[in-house]
């Protein structure tokens, strides 16, 4: 575990190189690497690692989180079983674990470095894909707790118990563009939610690509009343920052009430008769 995670609330949620590189070939263990495309895990990845690729296989042409049967097809084929630890790590791994959360799988974890600071320490990596043995993970209903739709959104804003918290950088929720790349989308409208505070996520990570500590994460999430108990519902542009948010809040800081809005701007910014504000916040 790392030097830091007392001071979190959840201290068996993160997982040092240190760790990950000892079990790294324990059966127990399954080591997701979530990504946008298969380009940097083609060129190197942890050993043993299967892919997720969050466009091609965790969200559909819309842009929505795939269903339930997809994403059991997802989990069987990357060999893991309900008794599996697994470890996630890349672009997007609080995405990977957000959605085994859903699925009901109890234990996940993020690797607390970045892919780069694995490699610089020498730990196993390998541009072979990975091809586990399928297994049979049977289905439960998915858990709604930590999700929130297009209409509970809407239903979110004006009210006073529930803080909407949009996790994007400041272009995108002044309006100035859509996706985060800085392009703009046809028939989409940029902007953000009408009363959603902005809360950037700029300084999460220290020089290893590893969560800062808790007092310091406190610092960056000033925009959400931690020690409250009113609702959080995060959003970005296809969930994979707001599920970094949701983990952060959620496991890190202790906050119980948090849910991710997966459809986010790519929905919302593209749905007919969706209120859009612009500018910054008053």
């Amino acid at each position: 575990m790392t030097a830091t995670d007392a001071a979190y609330a959840g201290t068996d949620v993160l997982v040092d190189a240190g760790w990950l590189a000892a079990h790294l070939f324990d059966p127990a263990v399954r080591v997701v690497e979530v990504d946008v495309s298969r380009a940097n895990y083609d060129q190197w990845h942890i050993e043993g690692a299967v892919l997720w690729n969050v466009y091609a296989e965790l969200k559909d042409a819309d842009y929505h989180t795939v269903d339930m049967a997809a994403l059991q097809r997802i989990i069987e084929r990357s060999g893991i079983t309900p008794s599996a630890t697994v470890v996630c790590y890349g672009y997007a791994p609080a995405l990977g674990m957000w959605l085994l959360k859903r699925y009901g799988h109890a234990d996940v974890r993020i690797l607390d470095c970045s892919r780069d600071t694995w490699q610089a320490e020498g730990h196993p990596a390998s541009a072979a894909a990975a091809d586990p043995a399928r297994t049979s993970y049977p289905p439960d209903a998915l858990d709604e707790r930590i999700r929130a739709e297009l209409d509970a959104v809407r239903a979110a804003i004006g009210d006073p118990r529930v803080t909407l918290a949009d996790v994007r950088t400041a272009n995108e929720y002044t309006g100035e563009r859509f996706w985060p790349s800085g392009g703009m989308e046809p028939g989409g409208r940029a902007g953000h939610v009408p009363g959603a505070v902005h809360q950037p996520m700029d300084d999460l990570y220290d020089g290893r690509g590893a969560f800062r500590p808790a007092a310091e994460l406190r610092r960056v999430f000033s925009g959400v009343d931690l020690d409250g108990d009113g609702d959080v519902i995060t959003y970005c542009t296809i969930g994979g920052r707001a599920s970094t948010a949701w983990f952060v809040l959620t496991y890190l800081l202790g906050h119980g009430h948090v849910r991710v809005y997966d459809g986010s701007w790519a929905e919302w910014g593209r749905a007919d008769g969706t209120p859009v504000a612009h500018g910054t916040r008053p």
